[in-house]
């Protein structure tokens, strides 16, 4: 596999010229120009990512990586973490909301072990880097190396499934006590404190909140991250399910496609990934908005307005799944609307 910097030369930037040609082209559709608003605008994007060219029959995947966290045993999650191991094998089964949503929107769904506390579990994918990371309130969460190697393992695995005929990716990520890794992320690379930041997760109690908030506080404290260096936040104060993510992030830009973020989890993936390689932000598909606290501040430092507002906050991928029909729904409407001068039709821009 290629450098991580011979992988990030390989992201471009969009393409102009086809974006014109599809804003012509979108125009002249049978409509009054610009009235079916961003999904207008969502198609023009698609048209620019080169590894996205025929907007019709596409094959969908979202990519689960799922991980243990260390910091779980600050007390930061109620949920047992037995439940990682449990969900990761129900995932196999095709019985979670990820699954049963993506199935819907006619997409498959690739779970894979970056670092679940646990042997080899049947039907994932093995890329497991450890048992679990390290607990971000007293080390790093793994080595500068091991995030690297998984980074480019897991564009790696993009690209091969782009090589099989993907051409719309998302992501997703399992792993109990991630969202406090996750907010550690958010907090550094946005500038913001953890108060702003730090949500309820998988149902912790509000009144523990301030405890949650202490503990991002003291691994951000002992970590020390320079946020002028993506690739270190992310190996001091992330998990493999996060590298994990901004690896899937770098792959499909690298490939020219696009692939739609989930949750609050992978919007700290997004920071990472856009301060590793700025170019993908333009490749990035925002799906939800998270009910997570810190959602609007993390999309706001990315410039990403979210396609939907459902209150969800189980991530797994589940939203980038919803959000795969508004992909299908651009390219309808691109490929099969009719157009004003086959129907004589004439409407000045300027009625809009």
């Amino acid at each position: 596999m290629q450098t991580l910097s011979s992988l990030i030369d390989t992201i471009a930037p969009l393409d102009a010229a086809a974006m014109q040609l599809a804003q012509t082209r979108i125009d002249g559709l049978l409509k009054p120009p610009g009235s079916l608003g961003r999904l207008e605008q969502l198609a023009v994007q698609l048209a620019g990512m080169r590894g996205f060219q025929a907007m019709n029959a596409m094959r969908k995947q979202i990519i689960v990586m799922a991980a243990d966290h260390g910091v779980y045993h600050e007390g930061v999650a109620v949920t047992p973490r037995e439940v990682t191991v449990i969900q990761a094998l129900n995932m196999v089964k095709g019985n979670t909301g990820v699954c049963v949503l993506a199935a819907n929107a006619g997409a498959g769904v690739n779970v894979v072990d970056v670092g679940i506390d646990s042997e080899p579990l049947p039907g994932l994918l093995n890329m497991k880097m450890a048992r679990g990371s390290g607990n971000i309130a007293c080390e790093a969460a793994m080595t500068r190396q091991q995030a690297e190697t998984l980074l480019l393992a897991s564009a790696k695995l993009t690209l091969e499934q782009a090589a099989l005929g993907v051409k719309l990716f998302g992501v997703g990520e399992l792993g109990m006590a991630n969202t406090t890794p996750a907010a550690a992320l958010v907090s550094v690379f946005t500038g913001c404190d953890p108060q702003d930041v730090v949500g309820i997760g998988a149902n912790f109690p509000r009144e523990r909140l301030h405890h949650k908030v202490e503990v991002v506080r003291r691994a951000i404290a002992v970590n020390q991250p320079d946020t002028a260096d993506a690739l270190g936040v992310l190996a001091k104060l992330g998990g493999y399910d996060l590298v994990g993510m901004t690896g899937v992030m770098l792959g499909a830009a690298a490939a020219g496609l696009p692939v739609i973020l989930d949750g609050f989890l992978s919007y700290a993936s997004a920071l990472a990934a856009c301060g590793i390689a700025p170019e993908v932000r333009h490749y990035l598909l925002p799906s939800h908005f998270s009910a997570e606290k810190g959602a609007a501040i993390a999309l706001n430092h990315l410039q990403l307005a979210p396609y939907l507002h459902l209150d969800m906050r189980l991530g797994e991928g589940s939203g980038a799944a919803i959000a795969m029909h508004i992909v299908d729904a651009a390219c309808a409407m691109y490929h099969n609307m009719g157009s004003l001068a086959d129907s004589n039709i004439n409407i000045p821009a300027s009625s809009v």
